[in-house]
């Protein structure tokens, strides 16, 4: 076997290596991602394609949504926004991020994500953003009154992504 002994033999793996190995699976995930859309684009036409690919990426994030609010469920918690960064649905390490404070409070800002990174690097910004949907869609899957709004983008041209992330009023009617 080339690279790091994967065998279970003990062996441990130092951060910047973890942070090499995560950034290169997200690479090549945003490859796999690329390649789909394009190929789609290219067979089906650019509206059609546009429209499986919004469909699938709602599906997978109502799928990591849902996983997340069972094991948020499982420790006791309601499925509050505030619980759900309790269980990781990424990686720890490979994306940079903060929290910065806004008028509008304190948002979490993604300053590098690998994927993004990739769409960029083959000018695929315009189809990497449908990507994005997934947080969308994950935090309505885990609260159908959580609301997501990604303020800024990279691929959008920003120069990082800020998501804001609020609970919906309930409907008294």
């Amino acid at each position: 076997m080339t690279g790091s002994d994967r065998s279970g033999s003990g062996r441990t793996v130092g951060y910047d290596q973890c942070v090499d190995d995560v950034r290169r699976m997200a690479r090549r995930t945003a490859l796999l991602y690329h390649y789909f859309v394009t190929t789609m684009v290219e067979q089906l036409g650019e509206e059609q394609a546009k429209a499986l690919t919004a469909d699938a990426i709602w599906r997978y994030g109502e799928h990591v949504g849902r996983s997340v609010r069972q094991e948020v469920e499982a420790m006791g918690l309601p499925n509050d926004v505030e619980n759900y960064g309790k269980v990781s649905d990424l990686p720890s390490v490979g994306w940079e991020g903060e929290v910065a404070e806004t008028e509008g409070g304190p948002r979490n800002r993604a300053l590098y994500c690998p994927l993004a990174a990739v769409w960029k690097e083959l000018g695929s910004e315009e189809l990497g953003r449908m990507y994005c949907f997934v947080d969308q869609a994950k935090y309505r899957a885990f609260n159908p009154r959580a609301a997501l709004i990604h303020t800024c983008n990279v691929l959008d041209g920003d120069p990082y992504c800020e998501f804001d992330i609020r609970l919906e009023e309930e409907d008294d009617s």
